[in-house]
């Protein structure tokens, strides 16, 4: 039996980085978590302790701070493809760099003061070897909640079901999504905006009769809005919401007062993909 290396990768992960930029009076904050991880002939360092072609994680992370200074940091798209192209370009042992940014979002609250945004966190995971580049965005932890037009009926009964069927339910869930990008987007910024209205639209605007079919109208809308994705693939935690029975305290319920639940809860997943869209360079989420 011989026994060999498998793929491999090795980098630096979450590096926090806050870059302020102080154009004039009024301030600009960008806060961020970078990770990042290289790929190539490392097959030495593995089987032998040779770290002459080991790039230290140190260096990465000091990369990320310098390249914050020298370059300043927009998009996160953007900053990440130029570190990827960066390991890329200067490292002849390393073939492959991926870069995940966590972007989270502050409002300006005057000049140089800011409120950390609680609603989502902005993703962008960057993939750049010596033949393709792929780019995906997307977001994490977005909380959407239709108090009415979801109904969950028709299912599969067997002698385990006790969900009754419903009419008139919440429908709850908070969106991980991502969208793989066919190139350069023109504009990070409006992309990235644009998908996100896109798919909180497609959650309102959607007559649920189950979760999957507004996972399929969320994911259509993001690609029909915006022609620079190729596909997008989504996650919805079915946050579920339990009628309490008010009964032994002579009182109605009708589909006013719930208990919000926890765990165990349902758990859709999908993706959306235009006929024509270019094969993904590199394995991504979901």
């Amino acid at each position: 039996m011989a026994i060999v290396l498998g793929p491999n990768r090795y980098g630096k992960a979450e590096t926090r980085l806050v870059r302020v930029h102080r154009d004039g009076e009024t301030h600009g904050l960008v806060d961020l978590n970078v990770s990042v991880a290289l790929s190539g002939d490392l097959t030495a360092t593995h089987l032998t302790g040779d770290n002459s072609g080991v790039l230290p994680t140190d260096t990465m992370k000091n990369t990320v701070y310098a390249f914050a200074k020298k370059h300043g940091v927009g998009e996160p798209e953007a900053f990440a493809l130029l570190l990827a192209r960066h390991f890329v370009a200067t490292q002849p042992q390393v073939h492959g760099a991926k870069v995940s940014i966590e972007s989270f979002a502050w409002d300006r609250l005057g000049p140089h003061s800011f409120r950390r945004r609680g609603d989502h966190t902005r993703t962008t995971v960057v993939t750049v070897t010596e033949e393709a580049t792929q780019v995906v965005s997307g977001v994490t932890g977005l909380v959407l909640l239709n108090s009415t037009d979801s109904e969950f009926h028709g299912f599969v009964q067997d002698e385990f079901t006790t969900l009754p069927p419903a009419t008139d339910r919440i429908l709850a869930t908070a969106v991980d999504a991502r969208w793989r990008h066919g190139g350069d987007a023109a504009d990070w910024a409006k992309s990235f905006e644009g998908a996100l209205d896109a798919l909180v639209s497609a959650f309102t605007d959607t007559y649920s009769y189950s979760l999957q079919q507004t996972l399929y109208a969320m994911g259509g809308r993001l690609l029909r809005a915006r022609p620079e994705v190729a596909e997008v693939r989504l996650a919805l935690p079915n946050k579920h919401h339990y009628l309490v029975d008010l009964s032994p305290f002579g009182l109605d319920n009708p589909n006013e007062v719930f208990i919000a639940g926890d765990r165990p809860y349902g758990l859709i997943e999908g993706s959306v993909t235009r006929d024509d869209a270019p094969p993904a360079t590199a394995e991504w989420w979901l």
